[in-house]
């Protein structure tokens, strides 16, 4: 059994997954912040543009989130605190040069229309 990205100890299959195939939507903010690390394990692009929220996409490309999730490997996510729409994490992986980097955010979320989104993140 192949655990999920996100670090929840829950396959992969029934964890993240569903909501990146767009099978289910992301319950909370905490859940669809640990499915956008996973879309980013899994170079899911396209997912992590429609997870964006619409009025922050100006500020986004698809082809740079794909860029990111593809010059890194994704080791393990660490949620350090979450509420309903704050979640704050680190995020491990290797870049391209292979040095262990440490992405330290505080991410906004907000809901629209029975949807989560991201909004924004402080670092």
């Amino acid at each position: 059994m192949a655990y999920c990205y996100c670090g929840s100890s829950q396959p992969y299959t029934t964890c993240c997954e569903p909501y990146i195939k767009g099978i289910k939507k992301a319950p909370t903010a905490e859940a669809l912040m640990r499915s956008r690390y996973s879309a980013y394990a899994v170079h899911a692009a396209d997912y992590l543009w429609e997870t964006t929220a619409p009025k922050e996409r100006k500020y986004h490309s698809k082809a740079a989130m794909l860029e990111w999730a593809k010059s890194n490997q994704w080791l393990k996510l660490e949620i350090l605190t979450a509420t309903e729409t704050v979640v704050e994490f680190k995020a491990y992986y290797l870049d391209s040069n292979l040095k262990a980097q440490v992405h330290h955010e505080t991410s906004t979320f907000i809901k629209e229309q029975d949807s989560w989104y991201y909004k924004d993140g402080t670092y």
